[in-house]
């Protein structure tokens, strides 16, 4: 498997000198790097070429990596039914950076580009449709981002009197990460369940 994932990798870097910006093999899988500019370029001749024909777009999704300057990765997953093999293809991108849509190249990268931009806030130049798509459309941030805080900045509840929903700010007076072990709120008065379980073992244990 990876003799023919080399001898693919190889005909590709050749067929398109300077696209490339480098190749690995892992886990039985060829990961290709190319830049912005020359995605649209590499995706067509991944899908057109006969020794290639990824004819299928399988998922489209982002990586967050704060610490790098160009912080995000898009990862395109391809599959080529006509040679049973697949292929990933990663672009790095900035915050403010954008990557050019591939939906004219693979229909069915809208809805993904669209995922990812709710999700990450990965900008891609040319969509027809980009907004949300998984969060509601007043949703504040991206929230899969890793700087995104575990608690969101609003939450939703139904309001009786309004008879609608509603959004409120979050305000939490404990940090989410940061348990008593007895209740993940401050100042509880009460035990929660299952836990006079733990006293009568410590009775037993002093006993």
């Amino acid at each position: 498997m990876n003799e023919a994932l080399t001898e693919l990798a190889e005909f590709i870097d050749t067929t398109l000198p300077g696209e490339i910006v480098e190749w690995t093999i892992a886990h039985d899988e060829l990961i290709i790097e190319v830049s912005a500019v020359s995605l649209g370029k590499v995706l067509v001749f991944l899908r057109d070429d006969s020794n290639c024909l990824f004819k299928q777009l399988i998922d489209l999704c982002g990586a967050d990596y704060p610490e790098r300057d160009r912080r995000f990765d898009v990862v395109y997953n391809l599959l080529s039914l006509s040679h049973n093999q697949r292929i990933r293809v990663k672009v790095k991108v900035g915050e403010d950076e954008q990557v050019p849509s591939v939906s004219e190249v693979y229909p069915s990268a809208g809805w993904y580009e669209r995922e990812a931009w709710d999700l990450y806030g990965i900008l891609f130049a040319g969509h027809s449709d980009l907004r949300r798509i998984l969060t509601d459309y007043g949703f504040e941030g991206h929230p899969l981002r890793k700087d995104f805080p575990l608690t969101g900045f609003v939450e939703v509840r139904y309001d009786e009197e309004q008879k609608r929903v509603v959004y409120e700010p979050v305000s939490l007076t404990q940090d989410f990460r940061n348990f008593d072990f007895m209740s993940p709120w401050e100042g509880a008065e009460y035990i929660l369940p299952g836990d006079e379980k733990a006293e009568d073992e410590a009775e037993k244990d002093g006993a």
